[in-house]
């Protein structure tokens, strides 16, 4: 990733919300904020999938014994794709926002199998799983506050 993901998020969400200070009324609050910061992690995320040196690594990052990686890597980026679009339509983000949650808490243990498994990502190990757990935290935090914060 040229850029963390949990930094993207922290920096497009402030940027958002900047802009909402500023100019766009449409990004006028912390929610619609976090909407566009979290939209733009799964939208990168999903894009990797596409990308044949990281789909392979991402392949390589299912657990052994689950069938076809290659189209669990397909289907969950096409999952993160759907849900980042959702994220940007008002009306649809507060259940784009829980279907995204679930959909990471279901990759979570494949994140954790790569890290235990020293699965390289990059030609780098994959993310240690502490830092991986506190990353999904974060993530599911902020897809909580698009659901319980107020529009």
């Amino acid at each position: 990733m040229p850029v963390p993901l949990p930094v993207l998020l922290l920096a497009v969400t402030a940027l958002a919300r900047l802009l909402g200070l500023l100019a766009v009324p449409a990004l006028d609050s912390w929610h619609d904020a976090a909407r566009v910061g979290v939209a733009a992690v799964y939208l990168l995320a999903s894009s990797g999938r596409l990308i044949p040196h990281v789909r392979q690594d991402l392949v390589r990052m299912v657990p052994p014994g689950l069938p076809r990686p290659d189209l669990l890597v397909a289907g969950t980026g096409v999952l993160e794709l759907a849900g980042a679009i959702g994220l940007l339509v008002p009306a649809t983000a507060p259940a784009a926002a829980i279907c995204l949650g679930l959909l990471t808490l279901a990759m979570t243990p494949a994140n954790v199998s790569a890290a235990r498994r020293g699965v390289l990502f990059g030609g780098k190990p994959a993310t240690p799983v502490g830092r991986r757990l506190a990353e999904q935290a974060l993530y599911l935090a902020a897809l909580a506050s698009i659901v319980w914060l107020p529009f």
